[in-house]
């Protein structure tokens, strides 16, 4: 049944979650809904089913499964241990599930806290079941509860009594965490085991390498470091795949560059695929990527580098996404072969997101020597922290919610008619297309040098499709380039010059810089197409950034030679240009990029996604009100990168120019980016001062904005101190028996300071000031307990008022959003997505609509107060109990 709204007056007059409590009850005469279901939207003609929580049983929070021969699930809990499920047939309810925990031969010393169980093998963030074997990927750093450390062990049962009875360690790792080892899988051949491992986790020594080991961070642009400290230790190459055999006796790197990519998977004619993360602090930046659909080819890599030096996806030296999908946290990705589903399932992936509960359909169309990707959502739910599915041998997916030791649970989806699909025919090699197969003929050179390689990968140097002259450059940089510079120092076809050019500059001997550049100026440059031009003054750069600077005739032969283009007609060209002409000291450069800088204005369809940001914030309060309150004022992206670009110019400045360039700071502190944004505006005006005469140092140091930013350099200065901590996960238990005999004399003032520093203020309002997302809590104390207080907080999806849910929107191409529906009329709903800019409207026409529901979840974040100690938690329900009033008897009470 469609809601219709209530008008926008009531929102403001309506009590908070706490009045739901007392009032909302469960509709009469209803057959009663399964919550841990109902929340989904899932496509019509599929049905999901809760199998089992491990939370209820205290068996951790589960974060990757597979299954075994026997159609078993085997499961790891993310710090613990390693449990296998039997699991009953589709539509048999007589059998309950069985589940076991398994057990290892124990390694190392007992456990002298008795607080914590010991395993003998766990904390699996990958798990495959292969060769009559478990291949377990240990994300860990040995402690007492399991000793064994990161790495790729296999588990065996030698005597054949379905208990493990050997463990064998196939590789050590040096990483753990989030972005430590992550998934295995079985290749494409039955025979090889892939394994994914994230930018925290050190290359071990390869005996072969797909991806020439010669990476670097090659990037001119003046380097600026995560100023929130994350990553800033972790160099080129970032995260990695390789591949090995069933006994771990070799090892073949595959591919690198990626930033956290935790599952990999092969579709029917083992082509790889990637789900890689992007770094949500780097929202509003230039150089923020969002989370991409990654076709990993032989030798491919991606480009990511730690804080700003992360590569465009137009450089030659890398690839693209086939799709970026959006800000999330990409978990697990499977292809669907395996799946009794219609076809349209089964050609296609099926790419997890933890942050915001959607698992995306990733649809494949051939297109060339790669792929064209497209998207749409699967099953959506909020809360929904997805971390691992398969599809089991029944054809069902099944799929495990957790992480970070939240609640975890097993799901299975299937479809209506599973018993009626049968088992589709495969695609082949032979289905491969004609780009495809050439591709893979290039790619059995990306090995150590062949003599017949250098003249049979040449041609492919200047075909049309990017992955075909991709390949064709790792093949020749496998290659001694002894056997081949000639070659491409007389080559005449402008795109291989351009290649060989690249693969020069990432192999070659620093002697041979100045032919590389005077090769490449050989090339007309205004004539040729944006994509060349990109890739010429990419070619440029990597020679500057491994071989140094050239004397001073050639680099002002190189200046004249890009300043023909400069200032360009896209920003793609004029951050490429202004970085490399800067950094050969181009004086003409500072007013040409200043120009810029005032006027620039942001691509709309750069790394465009699927998924747009507004469409997120209501899907995940703990993530979502930090999205918007970013998009409330957006960082000028273009402009942020060419200021820091001027950040490194030390010569051809006035007065004037100064004055211009050091006041944009000043309005840049003004915009809301990602955590880090403030930080890397910052470190960027800091490394320009250092080039200011220090008689004028002090001014420009005003004029940038020194009194806006904290000590750090990090956020914005306020004298709102903030919660001092430390917090703790509060639950109801705990919070409830300090407040309630909390005898003391409560401070307003600190009060006060918490309702505004732990956002509160930004919803609500108290004494006529604050947001209108929520309702006013002014009178919130005359008419509810410190208890109804602490449940509205602590636990704000238990009851939600219509009037303050948010609603699901299923569309007919079978994606949905999650919006707050403000009004109708005859062809459109009126929604708000925003929380923050609730009078920013998105209107959705009606036709394109089948459902639409009240959502399950509530835009307050449920740790809103976790990061209080005791005392502030008693301070900030005593300022709420006060409606926000100083003279309140709360503030009179008596110390005992």
């Amino acid at each position: 049944m469609l809601i219709k709204p209530r008008p926008l007056f009531m929102l403001a007059v309506v009590c908070s979650a706490i009045v739901f409590n007392a009032c909302n009850k469960e509709p009469e005469n209803e057959e009663p809904v399964d919550p841990k279901v109902e929340k989904f939207t899932v496509p019509e003609d599929f049905v999901i089913e809760h199998l089992y929580s491990p939370s209820d049983e205290e068996r951790g929070s589960w974060v990757s499964m597979t299954f075994d021969d026997y159609g078993r699930m085997i499961a790891s809990d993310q710090f613990g241990g390693i449990y296998r499920l039997t699991i009953p047939e589709i539509g048999n309810d007589s059998i309950p599930l069985k589940i076991d925990s398994l057990h290892f031969p124990l390694v190392g010393e007992a456990v002298t806290d008795t607080s914590k169980k010991k395993v003998g093998m766990g904390f699996a963030q990958g798990l495959l079941w292969a060769h009559n074997s478990l291949y377990v990927m240990v994300n860990h750093r040995g402690d007492e509860v399991l000793r064994k450390t990161s790495g790729l062990y296999r588990l065996q049962d030698t005597d054949m009594d379905d208990e493990f009875d050997k463990v064998t360690q196939l590789l050590e790792l040096k990483g753990d965490g989030e972005h430590g080892p992550h998934s295995v899988i079985l290749g494409p051949d039955d025979e090889s085991i892939y394994v994914v491992a994230g930018n925290h986790t050190d290359i071990p020594g390869m005996d072969a390498y797909r991806l020439p080991p010669t990476w670097q961070e090659d990037n001119l642009l003046q380097q600026i470091k995560d100023p929130q400290g994350h990553a800033t230790d972790r160099m080129a190459p970032g995260g990695w795949i390789a591949k090995t055999d069933s006994v771990g006796s070799t090892w073949e790197l595959i591919a690198a560059g990626f930033r956290n990519t935790f599952d990999i998977a092969f579709n029917d004619v083992g082509e790889l695929f990637a789900y890689d993360s992007d770094m949500e602090w780097d929202f509003g930046m230039s150089w923020y990527r969002p989370t991409r659909i990654l076709h990993v080819t032989s030798g491919s890599e991606f480009g990511w580098r730690t804080g700003n030096g992360k590569w465009s996806p137009a450089y030659p030296d890398n690839l693209p996404a086939m799709i970026n999908i959006g800000q999330g946290s990409p978990t697990n990705l499977v292809y669907g072969n395996n799946a009794l589903f219609p076809d349209k399932y089964r050609n296609s992936l099926f790419a997890f997101d933890w942050s915001f509960g959607i698992i995306y359909l990733i649809g494949l169309e051939s297109d060339g020597a790669t792929y064209q990707a497209t998207a749409e959502e699967f099953i959506t739910g909020s809360p929904l922290p997805l971390t691992d599915g398969e599809f089991g041998p029944d054809g069902a997916m099944y799929f495990l919610t957790g992480g970070r030791e939240l609640e975890s649970d097993l799901y299975r989806v299937y479809h209506k008619d599973y018993q009626k699909i049968k088992d589709r025919n495969k695609q082949k090699i032979d289905d491969l297309n004609a780009y495809q197969r050439v591709r893979r003929q290039i790619e059995r050179y990306h090995t150590d040098t062949i003599a017949e390689a250098i003249d049979a990968v040449w041609p492919f140097l200047r075909n049309n499709d990017r992955h075909i002259r991709y390949a064709a450059r790792i093949a020749l940089e496998h290659q001694d380039p002894a056997l081949w510079k000639e070659r491409a120092f007389k080559e005449r076809s402008v795109q291989a010059a351009i290649q060989s050019m690249v693969a020069l500059a990432r192999t070659g001997d620093a002697d041979l810089q100045p032919a590389i550049l005077s090769k490449v100026m050989t090339i007309n440059l205004p004539v040729q197409a944006e994509e060349k031009q990109l890739d010429i003054i990419r070619a440029i750069e990597l020679t500057l950034a491994r071989m140094g600077n050239p004397d001073e005739v050639l680099s002002a032969r190189l200046i004249g030679y890009l300043e023909q283009i400069y200032p360009a007609a896209t920003n793609a060209l004029n951050r490429e240009l202004s970085k490399v002409l800067v950094h050969l000291g181009d004086e003409e450069a500072i007013p040409k990029t200043l120009k810029l800088l005032a006027t620039a204005e942001d691509d709309s369809t750069y790394q465009e996604t699927v998924t747009q940001s507004s469409d997120l914030i209501l899907r995940n309060p703990q993530y979502g009100l930090d999205i918007a309150n970013l998009l409330t004022k957006t960082p000028p992206a273009q402009q942020i990168y060419l200021a820091t670009v001027l950040s490194k110019a030390k010569y051809g400045w006035n007065d004037e120019t100064r004055d211009e360039y050091f006041k944009w700071f000043y309005d840049a502190f003004g915009y809301k980016g990602g955590n880090s944004y403030i930080g890397f505006v910052n470190r960027a005006r800091s490394f320009a001062l250092e080039n200011v005469p220090q008689s004028q140092f002090d001014h420009y140091n005003e004029i940038s904005g020194d009194s806006l930013v904290n000590q750090a350099g990090t956020a914005l200065f306020t004298t709102d101190e903030g919660p001092k901590g430390p917090g703790r996960p509060w639950k109801m238990d705990e919070a409830l028996p300090i407040v309630e005999a909390d005898s003391g004399k409560r401070d307003f003032e600190k009060g006060m300071m918490l309702f505004s520093s732990i956002r509160c203020k930004s919803c609500h309002t108290m004494k006529g000031e604050g947001g209108t997302i929520g309702p006013d809590l002014t009178q919130l104390g005359t008419r509810f307990s410190a208890k109804d207080m602490l449940e509205a907080i602590i636990e704000p999806n238990n009851i939600i008022s219509d009037q303050y849910a948010s609603t699901v929107f299923s569309f007919k191409d079978g994606t949905s959003m999650l919006a707050k529906l403000i009004d109708e009329d005859d062809d459109y709903y009126h929604v708000s997505q925003n929380p923050y800019a609730p009078h920013i409207l998105k209107e959705i026409p009606k036709k394109e609509i089948v459902s639409y529901k009240l959502a399950e979840i509530s835009v307050m974040p449920p740790a809103t107060i976790n990061v209080l100690n005791e005392d502030e938690l008693k301070n900030l329900l005593a300022y709420l109990m006060a409606g926000g009033d100083e003279d309140h008897e709360v503030y009179n009470k008596k110390k005992k």
